[in-house]
């Protein structure tokens, strides 16, 4: 849960401070290598996952911004990855195989993929295809309402940027996955074992340990008093809560 390196030439980025985290899941080691060396080489952070249970782990870990899946997984079928996932995250999902059967693209973008890319396939074309991705996901995030304040706190939803007092404030991916989800849900409690679920994955419902850290965390960051929070706030025993 670090901070994301910068790079000197242009690269995707969310807010020239921060890269686009790409999940890639394929059982074949070419095709990871390949593509971590591509996506990394045009500006990408990028982490890998050879079976779809592992995957499933690593987007409560690493909190991807996108997911490039394969469906011919040796333990899970890639379209009940994608199901798993949709079942509590909305990261946009780029299917990647060789399946070419108009029956199987039906199925994996019903179960809540976002594109289908068939192998072979171009990585000029695949990028275009990731960047088309994140920025439907970006504009969908965003919707009409892409920036919030609160005190001295201005938080940009759709460029994942947070100020405070005019200054950047650097937030980890955990940090700003609750800080979403309280924002989201401003002004309403938001129940612990819900936000485990929605940041952590479903197999840490019970890690109540980590929102009491992560929360800390944040009320360092963006809190006038963090001992005595007027934004971030227990609900004890139910969540917490934003109060703009």
């Amino acid at each position: 849960m670090t901070g994301v390196d910068d790079r000197p030439r242009p690269r995707p980025v969310r807010d020239g401070a921060e890269q686009v985290r790409v999940l890639v899941v394929d059982d074949d080691p070419q095709i990871l290598r390949a593509l971590r060396i591509n996506l990394s080489a045009h500006g990408y952070q990028v982490a890998t996952a050879r079976d779809g249970r592992s995957a499933l782990t690593s987007v409560g870990d690493v909190h991807p911004d996108l997911v490039v899946l394969d469906l011919g997984l040796p333990d899970l079928d890639g379209t009940d990855v994608i199901t798993g996932l949709r079942a509590w995250t909305q990261v946009p999902i780029v299917v990647l195989s060789a399946r070419t059967d108009s029956a199987d693209k039906v199925t994996a973008l019903d179960s809540g993929a976002d594109d289908y890319v068939t192998k072979p396939f171009g990585m000029a074309e695949l990028l275009a295809r990731l960047r088309a991705a994140i920025r439907r996901a970006a504009t969908t995030t965003g919707g009409g309402d892409s920036t919030v304040t609160f005190g001295d706190v201005e938080v940009d939803l759709a460029a994942k940027r947070v100020r405070r007092a005019g200054e950047a404030v650097h937030l980890t991916p955990t940090e700003w996955e609750m800080l979403e989800m309280l924002i989201r849900h401003r002004g309403k409690i938001v129940p612990q074992r819900e936000m485990l679920r929605h940041v952590w994955g479903p197999r840490h419902e019970d890690r109540t340990n980590y929102l009491r850290v992560y929360l800390a965390q944040l009320r360092r960051k963006l809190e006038a008093d963090p001992s005595q929070p007027r934004h971030l706030l227990t609900e004890p025993g139910m969540g917490y809560r934003l109060e703009i």
